[in-house]
């Protein structure tokens, strides 16, 4: 399915962090993806100029905020500076991962909660809207002072999955933590199966322990589903996989909607022969040498496109976001 605008209203520009999603959510709705000039003086600092006349139309700009981040996000802020300075009427920042929702609390002395501090540069910047997709923490929602649309991915997961016919009689799924826990309940209800968590405390950014895991919820069944908001290193999930496998789990499908794959994460999951599946989006860009053959890669773009297409419509939106309680996947 597609959808169309009249293209004498919107705009749609691309950070250099993930072109290709970025021309699929404007394919979905009909529109071209508008050039954007990059680059950088001989001073280090960088230098963006939008490629088309933004005066009085909606401009739609996609980046994710991926590898090296920090130039990705000025790269966005420009972006959005470079629309409000040359006479958009809105401007939307469309940020598929955002990565510092991973930063949305005080946990220790003297740091910043930067999850909000990035929403107030965006607003300063001139975003008058920004779309993303399942944050870390609900709380990150309410960092923003403009009207912020955290979508979900879960439908296409479900749809993905319904096509192995899981049965409740083998099959759980199993959040990494309590906090994950909702998420995971609500891809449980949509495929009739149980669901557990595990109980993870983060030692540091690469290591984690997860204990618990009460085996009594798990024992009996041959097959877990693995549901997280995104895999980096890979350490939660080769951990709980870890407490699965000595509970009696003979098959796991991890499902993930963000999948960085950082540092050694690709051949600790593939060294685990039990994953027979790993289930991502394309949030952030997969290259080939981190997709594994049993790795599945879903496309946004299409939540994207129709989240775009309902808010330029005055539509509801509301059955795309990520706590919603959908009747239908």
């Amino acid at each position: 399915m597609s959808r169309s605008l009249n293209l004498n209203n919107v705009r749609f520009f691309s950070g250099q962090s993930h072109r290709e999603l970025a021309a699929d959510i404007a394919a979905y709705l009909s529109a071209p993806l508008e050039e954007t000039v990059y680059g950088k003086y001989s001073n280090d600092n960088l230098y963006v100029q939008l490629g088309a006349t933004v005066r009085s139309r909606s401009v739609f700009i996609v980046q994710s905020l991926v590898e090296p981040v920090s130039d990705r996000l000025l790269e966005l802020l420009m972006m959005l500076d470079a629309a409000r300075g040359a006479a958009a009427r809105e401007v939307h920042a469309i940020i598929p991962y955002f990565s510092y929702a991973r930063s949305d609390k005080k946990d220790a002395p003297r740091i910043s909660i930067t999850a909000r501090l990035i929403a107030d540069l965006l607003q300063t910047a001139g975003a008058t809207h920004v779309m993303t997709m399942t944050l870390h923490s609900p709380q990150v929602h309410g960092f923003f002072g403009i009207p912020t649309d955290p979508l979900t991915a879960r439908a296409l997961f479900i749809n993905h999955l319904r096509q192995r016919n899981l049965s409740a009689a083998d099959t759980i799924v199993v959040a990494p933590d309590f906090g994950r826990a909702g998420s995971a309940a609500r891809l449980a209800k949509h495929l009739s199966l149980p669901v557990a968590a595990g109980e993870k405390m983060r030692v540091s950014d690469t290591e984690v322990r997860i204990s618990g895991l009460i085996s009594k919820k798990v024992e009996g069944f041959r097959r877990a589903v693995i549901y997280d908001d995104e895999i980096a290193t890979g350490g939660s999930v080769v951990e709980l996989s870890s407490h699965l496998i000595a509970n009696g789990i003979e098959e796991i499908v991890v499902v993930c909607t963000h999948g960085l794959f950082t540092r050694d994460a690709i051949p600790k999951l593939a060294a685990i022969p039990q994953i027979s599946e790993i289930v991502t989006t394309d949030t952030a860009p997969i290259p080939p040498h981190k997709r594994l053959p049993n790795m599945t890669v879903l496309s946004v773009a299409e939540v994207f496109g129709e989240a775009i297409w309902r808010n330029c419509t005055r539509q509801s939106i509301g059955d795309l976001y990520a706590f919603w309680q959908e009747k239908d996947a």
